[in-house]
């Protein structure tokens, strides 16, 4: 490693953490603002409010680090281009590939802090994040389970399998006890919404009751279910392929075809895990042609619109492919790598 490569390295670098630092505090922003509407139920406070945003402050690093990698390095070779010192550097013999040498260099740097955050702090931070909201809010229910939710409302107890998006759920079990603590019915729905107020909405129902002298089944196409139970409670312990490392995603999605489940959206997750974080790279070496071709004669701000556009066509693809990727039962790793290349 040449001067010449660690010097352009840490230009990349030190524009990337400026825009990172930008990102951040809009992030941040927006995330405390979007507390607003829960501080106050039960014991949700500012304080856990401005706790819960820091916890999330990893996560959000992870998902924009290569976005502020492609801007940052944007800027910086485009400033390096501005004031000749590229002009000066081609012209002693440096070919374009040593100063992606240099750029890639920063690339490795960032995927480094990517695999950091993705792997051992983001995951655990956003866990006790979502644990410190929702306990903070429903104090007056019970949960447990690891790979599914189990609540207990009162003489009733709810099973979940499956979270698909914040108020909609599958594979719902309600077991209801009597005062005695005998089982007097046990319900299973494929499906279950919030509706209006405390009533859940259930699709594709069956349901057996128990009484002294028979047992009656009975299958209906929908039905409500009165529960107190918030859909953040009930969602807190079913797996969250976001927030799970690329190990317990690998170790979920095997867990999942070992039992004949649908494991797509964590395939999906997996692959995108991975292909974000060698995104860091690509990212880098992209910004060279930027530097040295139509940007190269640019002033800052212009270089700096660019890098935003391109850092945010780049963040709508990839999030619409990994969206969509399980609704029109495309590959997971199409899914992934296709916005990378």
């Amino acid at each position: 490693m040449t001067l010449l490569d660690r010097y352009l390295a840490r230009t990349v670098l030190f524009y990337t953490f400026l825009v990172m630092c930008v990102l951040l505090i809009l992030g941040t922003m927006f995330t405390f603002l979007g507390q607003q509407d829960d501080i106050g139920v039960g014991n949700y406070r500012v304080a856990d409010a401005f706790l819960f945003t820091l916890l999330n402050l990893p996560q959000q690093a992870f998902e924009l680090l290569p976005i502020g990698a492609l801007i940052g390095a944007i800027v910086g070779l485009g400033s390096l281009a501005r004031d000749s010192e590229l002009i000066v550097v081609r012209a002693a013999g440096v070919s374009v590939w040593r100063i992606a040498y240099g750029a890639a260099l920063a690339g490795l740097v960032v995927m480094g802090m990517m695999w950091v955050l993705g792997e051992y702090v983001a995951p655990p931070l956003d866990q006790y994040a979502r644990q410190l909201k929702t306990f903070s809010k429903f104090a007056d229910y019970n949960l447990a389970g690891s790979r599914s939710a189990w609540v207990k409302d009162g003489r009733r107890f709810i099973n979940v399998q499956q979270q698909s998006a914040d108020n909609m759920f599958g594979g719902v079990y309600v077991l209801e006890f009597d005062a005695d603590g005998g089982l007097r019915s046990v319900l299973r729905a494929e499906s279950a919404t919030l509706g209006r107020g405390d009533a859940w909405q259930l699709g594709t129902v069956a349901e057996t009751r128990l009484t002294a002298d028979e047992i009656v089944a009975e299958r209906k196409p929908a039905a409500q279910l009165a529960t107190r139970v918030n859909p953040d409670f009930l969602g807190l312990a079913v797996v969250n392929p976001g927030s799970l490392p690329t190990q317990g995603l690998y170790g979920y999605i095997t867990y999942l075809q070992r039992n004949g489940l649908e494991a797509k959206a964590y395939e999906i997750a997996f692959w995108s895990r991975i292909s974000r974080t060698v995104a860091a790279l690509i990212v880098c070496l992209l910004a060279v042609p930027f530097a040295l071709g139509p940007l190269r004669s640019a002033g800052a701000g212009a270089r700096t619109v660019t890098g935003i556009l391109v850092g945010v066509l780049f963040f709508l693809v990839n999030r619409t492919l990994e969206n969509s990727g399980e609704v029109y039962d495309l590959s997971p790793v199409v899914v992934a790598w296709l916005p990378d290349r």
